[in-house]
């Protein structure tokens, strides 16, 4: 009969051990843009026991994709739910509210990509303008800088990084993943001012994240510091380059950042792992003060 129980206690052990976490729900909305003229689908991420009536407002995350994808590529390539539910559930990440804006399509050269203000395209304005106060609203989430962050990988991973940059008073922590932060090696003077690749092309080059660094004067580099910057980039990744000159001007300018280079290239593989210590980065700065 001991072996029985004893048994029988192992088991239950066991069983809470491999207990599954508690899900979030994973939902598609859209905004109407007055700035872009037009709908933008977004993904919104709702951690299990979601309370729209609570009464402090949750943690929000931006999470951004890259080029040639859409809001979706986060989840359907990144498995983003999967992660945020098993680090919420054991305690690493807070419970937040993840927003996956759409910001493109893979016909490059026909469909807008990007997050900057472009001729014809104001993005940037679209973004803090209406889907922030809406999505925050929404949701009962964000509010301040001490409950917003903002992330994603490639084009996203620069578009985050230019965005604490022109915005570090709305942002506690921005988790550049493999980012695409100038274009100065890239000629694309072949391609048509009509061609939307060669737009955001330039795009990239005109908001550089290596040269905003370079050339902030010492109250911007303050308003910087208030800001808990990652960078992280596989040592295959053909914009490794890029990481490494942002990350020594950032030293060189007293601005404190975080920076990992892991085995991997340019790839989902790698971003699904990012993304499993970007969430925690970002639990740890909400509610800082700076």
């Amino acid at each position: 009969m001991k072996k029985i129980l004893l048994m029988a206690l192992l088991l239950s052990c066991l069983t809470a051990c491999v207990r599954p976490a508690a899900s979030g729900e994973l939902r598609t909305c859209s905004i109407h843009s007055d700035i872009l003229g037009e709908d933008v689908p977004y993904n919104v991420y709702l951690p299990a026991g979601f309370d729209r009536e609570r009464e402090t407002p949750y943690p929000i995350v931006y999470l951004l994709h890259g080029l040639t994808d859409t809001y979706e590529a986060w989840e359907a390539n990144g498995h983003m739910k999967s992660v945020a539910d098993s680090l919420i559930a054991n305690g690493e990440a807070a419970a937040m509210v993840i927003v996956m804006p759409n910001a493109g399509g893979p016909d490059v050269h026909q469909t807008w990509n990007g997050y900057f203000n472009m001729p014809g395209h104001n993005y940037e304005d679209f973004f803090f303008n209406e889907l922030m106060p809406s999505a925050e609203s929404t949701f009962n989430a964000g509010g301040d800088k001490s409950r917003r962050a903002v992330m994603g990988l490639s084009m996203g991973g620069g578009g985050s990084t230019v965005y604490a940059q022109r915005h570090p008073d709305m942002f506690s922590s921005c988790y550049a993943m493999s980012p695409w932060l100038d274009n100065d090696n890239n000629d694309v003077g072949s391609l048509s001012d009509e061609d939307k690749f060669g737009i955001i092309c330039r795009s990239v080059h005109e908001h550089s994240a290596i040269d905003f660094v370079t050339n902030a004067g010492e109250p911007t580099l303050k308003r910087l510091r208030g800001v808990k910057w990652f960078i992280d980039c596989g040592d295959d990744d053909f914009l490794l380059h890029l990481t490494f000159r942002f990350y020594t001007e950032m030293r060189m300018h007293d601005v404190p950042a975080e920076l990992r280079v892991r085995d991997g290239v340019h790839n989902w593989i790698y971003w699904n792992a990012a993304l499993k210590t970007a969430l925690p980065f970002a639990t740890a700065g909400f509610g800082s003060p700076e």
